[in-house]
């Protein structure tokens, strides 16, 4: 059984290139089970009760850190029991809407997602695939002005996914920094 997790980043829906692009792409990939997150609705910005929760044991953790990790939670393990993760954002100017990073924020957590070695991070969400579609209404992706396909790769790569593929319009794979 293969799951895909969808998860669509832009503010547009009905005339969105990249919503449009995804939906495309997750019915191209045969899965057995989508997993679906829109993060339009928003997600919630770090703060020092989730940061402290997150160098916390579990088992020391207070009510109010579980509750600030229950949505990260949520989201990792999303990722987690996906096979292939498709994103769809916009680039808005010349980067990723910020609840893409608020979603990064949220799943890239050390000793979860990721952990710290003598040799440097290693990712723990290994043995998947990425498929990111960026719509840009004028940035070529690739150029030295898209800061946003280079950094989705890299923040993927860190937390171990490291088969990363960023079409371009015409569904070409753009040459970006590998992870």
């Amino acid at each position: 059984m293969t799951t895909v997790l969808h998860i669509d980043a832009s503010a547009r829906f009905a005339d969105s290139a990249s919503r449009q692009a995804s939906a495309k792409i997750v019915a191209d990939q045969n899965a057995d089970t989508v997993i679906r997150r829109d993060l339009t609705s928003g997600l919630p910005f770090l703060d020092e009760t989730f940061v402290a929760a997150t160098f916390t044991p579990p088992e020391s953790r207070t009510d109010d850190q579980n509750a600030s990790l229950a949505m990260s939670d949520t989201l990792v393990g999303e990722l987690q029991a996906a096979d292939t993760i498709v994103i769809g954002t916009a680039m808005y100017n010349f980067g990723l809407p910020a609840v893409l990073k608020a979603w990064i924020d949220q799943i890239a957590r050390a000793g979860v997602t990721f952990t710290y070695t003598e040799n440097g991070p290693k990712g723990l969400l290994t043995g998947k695939k990425a498929i990111v579609t960026i719509a840009s209404g004028g940035t070529q992706l690739g150029s030295d002005m898209d800061f946003a396909s280079n950094y989705i790769r890299f923040v993927l790569g860190f937390v171990g996914i490291t088969d990363v593929t960023i079409p371009d319009k015409d569904g070409n794979s753009v040459e970006t920094l590998a992870a």
